[in-house]
């Protein structure tokens, strides 16, 4: 490993033990071991992984290396970064999730190491506000960091306590899908590129694909009219505006929830209107809005004052609304699952990267059945 190189460090682990948490967890550790090759590709130092099961990820291709977690530990974020920084002597660490941005390559990979090279005391990152992929150089910065909980807010960390400049990466669907939740699983099995080792590792499960297609389908019609709210970002929004036949009638809302101060109130349009009509009602109206819908949940829970558990958000992007416990999400998901308007669950990447890599793999299918209707058959 060479350390004075960017050298790329995957965080897995607090997976779970339920069964919509494995799905997501399995689909992680594929994604992991494909980010670790592209890396190595884009000419990293190499990669670590450092995850509380280490068993997981055996047969590692050479450049890439475990660094467990000790057993009966309780686990820090920042203090994890800074011993493996400090104890490997990182110049240029890169940091990011095992899920995290599945459809990344060796030329974003490339980007981020030429921008760390550029620059002597500095950071890049695919979102300054919430990040998913952060580098920066020098290493040391690290140390002068406090009150770092999770990885989504170390670059405005770097800037503000360390004083290092940010940058940030061209705002594309390879740099801002997210593999976070199950919603996020069903659309990247249904990107045709999938490299085939993550295609081949990806768990087996009931997906509701006819719901996807539906949005698939509308995103292509010019006669149609989609649905999109939660936290939807500008990037996100402007490609919907520019890459979508259809018309959207988008609803962004509760932009940084995740990082949000503590006691802050979320409040959400659609989260009044649940209050005043009721369940099933709020999907009728919504289906006066558009053709399909695409929904962030977190922020009409958030609105209601409900807190599931993460098994639960997961098994409502599923819509097993039985296996719920929270009666707010149980009933919510169950009243989508009956609407005759195809309504898709999901997080913050469903209703950013997630829809705009839903929307490239709409028209790539969409581009085909027009080839084959102009193509004479034999």
């Amino acid at each position: 490993m060479d350390a004075q190189k960017p050298v790329l460090v995957i965080f897995h682990g607090a997976t779970g033990r339920e069964p919509a948490e494995r799905l997501v967890a399995q689909a992680r550790v594929a994604v992991a071991r494909r980010t670790a090759t592209e890396a190595l590709k884009a000419g990293f130092g190499g990669v670590l992984v450092a995850t509380d099961a280490p068993e997981l990820f055996g047969g590692l291709p050479a450049g890439v290396e475990i660094e467990a977690d000790a057993k009966d530990s309780t686990f820090g974020f920042l203090a994890r970064l800074q011993s493996i920084v400090e104890t490997r002597g990182l110049a240029q660490p890169v940091v990011m999730g095992s899920g995290s941005l599945p459809l990344l390559g060796a030329a974003e990979f490339s980007d981020v190491a030429q921008r760390l090279s550029a620059m002597p005391e500095g950071c890049v990152t695919n979102n300054f506000f919430s990040s998913d992929l952060t580098g920066w150089t020098p290493g040391a910065a690290v140390t002068r960091l406090r009150d770092v909980p999770r990885d989504n807010v170390l670059p405005r960390r770097l800037r503000d306590q360390a004083g290092l400049r940010a940058t940030t990466l061209a705002r594309t669907t390879a740099t801002t899908f997210d593999l976070d939740t199950p919603a996020d699983l069903v659309v990247l099995a249904l990107q045709e590129s999938l490299d085939k080792t993550v295609r081949e590792a990806m768990p087996e499960f009931p997906m509701p694909l006819d719901r996807y297609r539906a949005v698939m389908r509308a995103v292509c019609d010019p006669n149609a009219q989609v649905v999109v709210a939660g936290r939807v970002s500008s990037s996100a929004w402007q490609y919907l505006e520019t890459e979508t036949a259809s018309r959207v009638r988008l609803l962004s809302e509760e932009r940084g929830l995740a990082t949000a101060a503590p006691g802050h109130r979320a409040r959400s349009v659609l989260g009044f209107l649940w209050e005043s009509v009721g369940a099933e009602r709020f999907f009728e109206q919504l289906a006066e809005l558009g053709d399909v819908a695409v929904l962030d949940t977190r922020v009409i829970e958030a609105h209601v004052g409900a807190t599931p558990s993460r098994e639960d958000r997961f098994e409502s992007d599923l819509y097993r609304w039985r296996a719920i416990e929270d009666p707010f999400l149980r009933e919510f998901t169950w009243a989508a699952g009956k609407s005759k308007q195809p309504v898709l669950l999901g997080g913050h990447s469903l209703v950013s990267g997630g829809l705009m890599a839903l929307t490239d793999a709409a028209w790539r299918e969409n581009d085909r059945r027009i080839s084959n209707l102009l193509i004479p058959q034999d």
